[in-house]
């Protein structure tokens, strides 16, 4: 027999068994004959019959399978061990499942997948594994779903509809009975909600909630990313008469209450085009010769009171999200834009941390508590910087964001002056003491009033916008530690981040040769210092923005969490999120629990505050999804313009499928297929992060400069398909 034969025999008994333990592991109080195991897995031919009952035989005789009765067979109870884990579905539809503690994910195929959805929990039955070969498994059950809404496009049938995912990941359409479409039409775009999926039919059952639109309209399609993600784009109507009716007048009787800044220098740097003001900055010049400064945050929990619909709605958002043309705040108008943000020249309340600062910028005083403040002054980042740059106040017209140029006040130019020199040592220190300088560069659109992509350009960070990020960390870092340090041991919110995985780190160590960078691996501190040196070394080249991207992913995920342990990226011990109330959750749980222990209150169970750490923490992780989404969306759209263009870009990406190229001079990503390259046939060789031609040996690497063309462009599922030309010489 040909060694092919014999692999197709093998395969094909593999098959057999793999059929047989499905079959009895899905109901395994029953017994099933060799008739009706063949149904149920598809068994027809003479000869697989044959071999099917023979398999039992074998399996019963290998005390593997049960004979309970003459010719009908069930599982061991004792031979399945189940596993926990959450479904990773592939853009082949194929599946890994991934589980806790193990090093290597289970593959699964996507007839095994048992109805199960992209990040469902399920329980899954490994195989055992043959030779060197990847694990593999089915699943039996799923445990819990990810999400049960989806969306979708309508297809309209005479007697019934099916709504078609727009997730890739997505491998089943939905079928709806025409009294459960709402008012949609035939081709719109809807969220569809699963209420049922009987198990003899291939298709859910589910009803549309919500009618988003026709397809590739702009609202409709922003609207269809927030309602991926389970995120709302309007308040209910109780939430948003709650807020209305909130009475946010600023009261004398509150004020006796307070600390009074309000005559203190004070201003805010933001945005141009911010409207929620939601840190301000003092500046005094103490007789002793130190400066006092105060970071002063909007006192956000003087409205939001625990236990009511505006809270309730607060917490379940957990965050603002930035999508490119629009934001869907946490909290409603009335306090994010008004009551709550420091607009300049009206009083305020804020919390505020206050510290005084010797010239070396070492702290030598603390003040934690709630203030009154009346903002002197509001600047766009753009003229803060032109201050620092220039030395003096006069604003030019071209970036003034008030009516032409004007004249800053010389107090105003001290304070600016002299706290950018100290934001300078703070954060000399901070990389000294092993911090990692991530200043990725953003990319921005310029939209006009139809909200069409006119234009791209990149947001840098520059040392207006790093003064007040010092000043903010400085905020978040004290006030962690004020509450951190006290003993016994008190409940509190912690930003934390974990070390960066290793692993990840000797890849990208291999990576980067290819430019001629490494990293040092010697000791903590050598592999954060080589880091910085090597984001700093690739600014300005092609390779920035890959780099930084790899970089990004070797680092842990920062989340939100009770157990302190301590944040790696900033090099501190102790870390919080403070400073930004009016978009970010934990910040208020933060005010909260600071002012709670400064009138000495009991600290609260831990179990609570770790469950809304965690709620905090996933829908931050939505709301960067969405925001990733809405920026993919609008390269989408601006690409579908310059389709005749050729452009250089990087390959960003290697799967199996095909390559990820990031065009250099717009950052807009799309994919070539691996099916479309041309001239060869392809393999992908993980190892080497690259496709390589199988006769040629030709290959396209991670890193490589190509030249690129736009193939195909789709807003409703946002993908972006390229044709290579070949590489860039």
């Amino acid at each position: 027999m040909s060694k092919r034969n014999k692999k197709a025999r093998n395969h094909r008994r593999n098959e057999i068994t793999k059929g047989i333990f499905t079959v009895l592991e899905k109901e395994p109080k029953k017994s099933f004959n060799y008739k009706q195991i063949a149904a149920k897995i598809g068994v027809t031919e003479a000869n697989d019959r044959n071999n099917l009952i023979k398999r039992l035989v074998q399996l019963k005789e290998k005390k593997r399978i049960l004979e309970v009765s003459r010719g009908n067979y069930q599982v061991l109870e004792d031979t399945k061990t189940y596993h926990e884990g959450i479904v990773d579905i592939t853009g082949k539809g194929n599946a890994y499942i991934v589980i806790e503690g193990m090093e290597d994910d289970v593959f699964v195929p996507q007839n095994k997948l048992n109805k199960a959805f992209h990040k469902d929990r399920v329980e899954v039955y490994i195989y055992p594994r043959r030779d060197k070969k990847k694990l593999e498994g089915d699943i039996h059950k799923v445990l819990e779903r990810n999400k049960t809404t989806f969306v979708g496009i309508l297809d309209m049938q005479k007697t019934f509809a099916f709504v078609r995912p727009t997730d890739f990941r997505m491998y089943t359409d939905i079928f709806v009975s025409l009294d459960k479409i709402k008012d949609a039409n035939d081709g719109d775009k809807v969220v569809v909600e699963i209420t049922d999926w009987p198990e003899d039919v291939d298709s859910p059952y589910g009803q549309v909630t919500e009618v988003l639109g026709k397809p590739g309209e702009h609202n409709t399609e922003i609207h269809s990313i927030l309602a991926e993600y389970g995120l709302p784009y309007e308040f209910p109507t109780e939430v948003q008469h709650f807020a209305d009716s909130l009475d946010t007048a600023i009261k004398p009787s509150e004020i006796k209450k307070r600390r009074d800044m309000r005559n203190a220098l004070t201003f805010t740097i933001d945005p141009k085009d911010a409207k929620d003001f939601d840190d301000a900055l003092s500046f005094t010049v103490l007789e002793n010769g130190n400066y006092e400064i105060g970071v002063h945050i909007a006192d956000v929990s003087h409205y939001l009171k625990e236990g009511t619909v505006l809270d309730d709605e607060a917490y379940e958002r957990a965050t603002s999200v930035y999508l490119v043309d629009r934001v869907v705040p946490m909290l409603p108008e009335v306090l994010s834009n008004n009551a709550c943000s420091l607009r300049p020249n009206e009083e305020k309340y804020t919390f505020s941390a206050i510290f005084e600062l010797d010239k070396k910028a070492k702290i030598v005083d603390q003040w934690y508590g709630r203030t009154v403040i009346n903002s002197n002054e509001r600047f766009a980042y753009e003229e803060a910087q032109h201050i620092i740059e220039t030395g003096n106040g006069k604003i030019p017209q071209d970036i003034s964001i008030r009516d032409g140029a004007y004249e800053v006040d010389k107090e105003v130019v001290t304070a600016t002056l002299t706290m950018d020199r100290l934001a300078k040592i703070m954060r000399s220190k901070r990389m000294d003491q092993g911090a990692i300088s991530f200043d990725k560069v953003e990319v921005r659109f310029n939209l006009n009033k139809e909200n069409e992509p006119v234009g791209v350009y990149f947001k840098e960070s520059k040392d207006a916008n790093k003064l007040i990020e010092e000043f903010m960390l400085l905020a978040n870092r004290k006030v962690a530690e004020f509450i951190g340090k006290q003993k016994p041991k008190k409940t509190f919110v912690y930003r934390v981040h974990d070390d960066p995985n290793e692993d990840k780190l000797m890849a990208l160590n291999g990576l980067i040769k290819r430019f001629g960078h490494k990293l040092d691996f010697t000791d903590k501190k050598s592999i954060s210092s080589s880091l910085n040196q090597l984001l700093e070394d690739v600014k300005g080249q092609k390779e920035q923005n890959l780099v930084d991207t790899l970089a990004i992913r070797t680092m842990s995920k920062a989340i939100y969490t009770v157990d302190n342990i301590g944040h790696y990226g900033l090099a501190f011990d102790y870390y919080s999120h403070f400073t930004s109330p009016i978009r970010r959750y934990p910040d208020v749980m933060v005010h909260r629990l600071l002012q709670h222990y400064l009138d000495n209150g009991k600290s609260p169970k831990v179990e609570i505050y770790e469950q809304k750490c965690q709620h905090s923490s996933d829908m931050e992780g939505l709301a960067a999804s969405a925001e990733r989404d809405s920026i993919k969306y609008m390269q989408i759209k601006f690409m579908q313009d310059h389709d005749d263009k050729e452009f250089v870009g990087v390959i960003s990406g290697v799967t199996e499928w095909g390559i990820y190229v990031e065009i250099i001079e717009n950052k807009c990503e799309g994919m070539v297929r691996i099916r479309d390259i041309k001239g060869d046939y392809y393999i992908f060789d993980e190892k080497e992060y690259a496709v390589v031609g199988e006769r040629t040996k030709k290959s396209y690497q991670l890193g490589d400069e190509v030249v690129v063309m736009v193939k195909n462009t789709d807003l409703e599922k946002r993908h972006l398909d390229f044709s290579l030309i070949g590489k860039h010489n």
